[in-house]
C-alpha cells in the first residue's frame, strides 16, 4: 500500500540545511498494524507527516497505492487526505467553535455528504466510541479521553482506511491512554491500516510491527504479527459535487460569522471606516442632488423656457445706464418670431405700499397678461391681468403671499384699495411668488407695465424684456436668433441674454462636478477602510492558522481556505455599507427635519453602487489575507501555537 524510497528530508535552521531523514526506505502493506518507535528529534513525527501527505520529502520516491505523490498538487494532496486518511493527534485538534457531532461530521462537509447523512454518520460513530450523551458538548466541556475518542471518530469520519496516530496517548492518563489503545486495535479489525507515532515502548507493543528510527535512519524494523484484516469501504459516504459545493461555501460562511461574532469590538472598528466611507458617498450625493433639485426649481420659478434681454454687457455692466433702453417696440418685433409664443416687457420700480395705518417698503414689477405666467407665479385667488388692464393702463394690482400676511392677515383683500408711492391701486389678485431664494421674504406687488410707466416712473424705456419661446423649440439655436435679429434692428449688440436651460445645465454640471470630486474624497476613505479589512484579516489569518492546518489535514482545498477568509472579509464590508446607508438615511432625515431650506434626496443607485462597491473593497482587499491562507503549509500550519 505504502512505498519509501530514498526518503530524505531537510529543513533550514539558522541558514543551515539540517538533514531530518536521511534516505528511510519503507513499505507498509493494506491493514498494518505498524508502530513507528523513536526518541524526540529521531524524525518519527516528520516520517509521519511524510506519509500523511501533509509534508513532502525534500527528495526521494513515496508512492501510495502505486503512485507517485510527487506528482499531485496541493489539491490533489487534500483530496487524499480526504479520502484516504484519517489523522488523531496528540492535542486532538478539534475546533473549538463546533460541537462534538460537528467536529466529527467536518470532513464529511468537504467530501460532499449532505448535511443530515453526515450528521447522522457523526452520531452513530460517537455512540460506537461511548459519547452518544456528547454529541453536543463542546470540545472545553470534553475530557481529555472523551476529546481524543471525537478526535478518532472524526479521522473515521470519510472512512479512514489509513489511520496516523501521532502520540495518541500522550496527553491522556494511563486508563484513557489503555481505552484509545484499544479503539485503534478494534479498528485494525475493522481492516484499517494503522500507524501509530510514539516514544513509549508499552504503546509499540500494541501493533503487529514496530519500526524503530533514530537520527533520521530506520535501525530496527520488527513484524511481531503477519495478521491482515479487510477493510471494507463505508457505504453512506455517496459524494455530490453539488452537495460539496453548496456545503463547503455555508460552512465557510459559518465560520466566517463565527468569527465576526467572537471578535464584535475588532470587527466593529474594522467596518468603521466602510462606515464612513459609505455614509459620507450617499450623503455626498444625497446633498448635491437635493442641492440641485432646490437650485433647479429656483430657476424654474424663474420661467421655462425662456430667455431674457437686458441692455448693457452683461450684469453689473457701469454703463448699462447709458445704453439705449429696450422699448416696448422691441418686445413687439420679437412677439413677431416664428417661434415666440409671446413676449413681455418687464419694468421694476420700489416705493411705499401703504394701507390704512401702516406702511411697508415694496417692490413693484411691472409686465403685461403673460409676466406672471412667464415668471411661473401662480393665482391664489382673484384673477391675472388680462388685454384691457394693459391697454387702458388700469390702476390694478396684485399682491403676494406677504403682502398679503403684513396688511390682510385675516381679510380677503381681493377688491381693497391699496397705496404704492400714494397712488391708489385696486387689489385684483392674491399670487403665490416661490422664487423666495433670490429675493428672500420682500414684499413684492404686480402691475401693469403700462400702468407703472403712466402712472408710477414716466420712464417710456423698459429694463428687461421677457421671451416665451414655443413647445419643442431648441433654447440654444432660438437664443442666437434673437440675438442676431436684435443687433440688426439695434445697430449695435447693445445688450446680453440670459437662457434660463442654459443656467440650468451649467448648474447641473457644475453639481455633478462638485459630486464627482466630493465622491472621489469620500471614495479614498472607503479605501483607507479597505485597508483597515486587510490588515485584520491578516491578523485574523495569523491567530487562526492552527485552524486552518486542521481543515487541510481533514481534507479542506485551498479553494476551501481562500473561501472562508474571503466571506469574511466581504462581510465586514458588506455588514460596514448596509450600517453606512442606515446611517446616511438617519443623517438626512435630521437635515431634513431641521428645515435646512433643502431636503437631502437618496438616490437609490447611488446606494445599490455604495454597497457593491464596499462588497468589491471586500474582496479586493481580503484576497490577499485569504491567499495567504490558501498556500500555507498544512504542517507549518498545524504546528503554530
Amino acid at each position: 500500500m505504502i512505498e519509501l524510497k530514498n526518503i530524505k528530508k531537510s529543513f533550514a535552521i539558522g541558514g543551515v540545511q539540517s538533514e531530518v531523514l536521511k534516505g528511510i526506505n519503507l513499505t507498509i502493506d493494506k491493514g498494518e498494524f505498524v508502530a513507528i518507535i523513536g526518541q524526540s528529534g529521531s524524525g518519527k513525527s516528520t516520517l509521519m507527516n511524510i506519509l500523511g501527505c501533509l509534508d513532502t520529502p525534500t527528495s526521494g520516491t513515496y508512492l501510495l497505492e502505486n503512485q507517485d505523490i510527487s506528482k499531485f498538487d496541493r489539491d490533489g494532496l487534500s483530496a487524499l487526505r480526504l479520502k484516504k486518511f484519517g489523522f488523531i493527534f496528540q492535542r486532538y485538534n478539534l475546533l473549538s467553535s463546533n460541537d462534538s457531532k460537528s467536529n466529527v461530521a467536518l470532513p464529511g462537509v468537504y467530501a460532499g455528504v449532505s448535511k443530515a447523512k453526515r450528521l447522522e454518520i457523526a452520531k452513530e460513530l460517537l455512540d460506537k466510541l461511548g459519547l452518544k450523551e456528547k454529541c453536543d458538548a463542546y470540545p472545553n466541556h470534553l475530557s481529555g479521553g472523551q476529546q481524543q475518542r471525537v478526535s478518532i471518530a472524526r479521522a473515521l469520519m470519510n472512512g479512514g482506511e489509513i489511520l496516523l496516530c501521532d502520540e495518541p496517548t500522550g496527553a491522556l492518563d494511563s486508563a484513557s491512554g489503555v481505552m484509545v489503545m484499544e479503539i485503534l486495535r478494534d479498528l485494525h479489525k475493522d481492516g484499517h491500516t494503522i500507524i501509530v507515532v510514539t516514544h513509549d515502548k508499552e504503546i509499540a507493543a500494541w501493533a503487529n510491527r514496530v519500526i524503530e528510527i533514530k537520527d533520521g535512519n530506520i535501525i530496527n524494523d520488527t513484524k511481531k504479527s503477519a495478521q491482515i484484516y479487510e477493510y471494507k469501504e463505508p457505504k453512506n459516504t455517496k459524494k455530490s459535487k453539488f452537495n460539496s459545493i453548496k456545503d463547503r461555501f455555508f460552512e465557510s460562511f459559518a465560520m466566517s460569522v463565527g468569527a465576526i461574532k467572537a471578535h464584535k469590538l475588532r470587527s466593529f472598528l474594522t467596518m468603521l471606516g466602510i462606515i464612513i466611507g459609505i455614509a459620507s458617498v450617499i450623503c455626498v450625493v444625497a446633498l448635491a442632488k437635493g442641492s440641485q433639485e432646490k437650485i433647479l426649481a429656483d430657476i424654474n420659478n424663474m420661467g421655462t423656457n425662456t430667455i431674457s434681454l437686458y441692455p448693457g454687457k452683461g450684469f453689473g455692466d457701469r454703463n448699462s445706464n447709458k445704453v439705449k433702453s429696450l422699448t416696448i417696440d422691441d418686445s413687439n418685433f420679437l412677439e413677431q418670431l416664428d417661434f415666440v409664443d409671446y413676449s413681455t416687457p418687464r419694468m421694476n420700480t420700489s416705493g411705499l405700499l401703504t394701507y390704512a395705518n401702516k406702511s411697508l417698503d415694496a417692490s413693484l414689477r411691472g409686465g403685461s397678461q403673460n409676466s406672471l405666467s412667464i415668471s411661473n407665479v401662480k393665482i391664489s385667488s382673484g384673477r391675472d391681468f388680462v388685454a384691457e388692464d394693459i391697454y387702458l393702463s388700469k390702476s390694478n394690482i396684485i399682491i403676494d403671499q406677504f403682502v398679503k400676511k403684513e396688511f390682510f392677515k385675516d381679510v380677503d383683500p381681493i377688491g381693497k384699495v391699496i397705496l404704492f408711492n400714494r397712488q391708489p391701486f385696486t387689489i385684483i389678485g392674491v399670487a403665490n411668488r416661490e422664487d423666495t431664494s433670490f429675493s428672500g421674504d420682500s414684499l413684492t406687488v404686480f402691475a401693469p407695465y403700462t400702468t407703472t410707466m403712466n402712472k408710477l416712473t414716466g420712464d417710456r424705456n423698459i429694463r428687461s424684456i421677457a421671451v416665451k419661446l414655443k413647445d419643442g423649440v431648441n433654447a440654444q439655436v432660438a437664443e442666437q436668433s434673437i440675438i442676431e435679429v436684435m443687433q440688426v434692428r439695434r445697430g449695435a449688440k447693445d445688450f446680453f441674454t440670459r437662457n434660463t436651460d442654459t443656467i440650468m445645465q451649467t448648474v447641473q454640471s457644475t453639481m455633478n462636478t462638485m459630486s464627482l470630486l466630493i465622491s472621489g474624497i469620500a471614495l479614498i476613505s472607503l479605501m483607507v477602510g479597505g485597508i483597515g479589512v486587510m490588515n485584520i484579516m491578516l491578523v485574523s489569518v495569523f491567530e487562526r492558522t492552527k485552524e486552518i492546518g486542521i481543515r487541510m489535514a481533514i481534507g479542506a482545498k485551498s479553494n476551501d481556505i481562500m473561501l472562508q477568509f474571503l466571506i469574511e472579509a466581504i462581510l465586514l464590508c458588506a455588514i460596514g455599507g448596509v450600517v453606512g446607508v442606515g446611517l446616511a438615511y438617519a443623517i438626512g432625515y435630521l437635515v431634513n427635519l431641521a428645515g435646512a431650506g433643502f431636503t437631502m434626496i437618496f438616490s437609490t443607485a447611488s446606494i445599490v453602487i455604495a454597497i457593491g462597491v464596499s462588497s468589491l473593497i471586500g474582496i479586493i482587499f481580503g484576497y490577499i489575507p485569504a491567499r495567504n491562507a490558501s498556500r500555507l503549509n498544512p504542517i507549518d500550519a498545524l504546528l503554530r501555537e
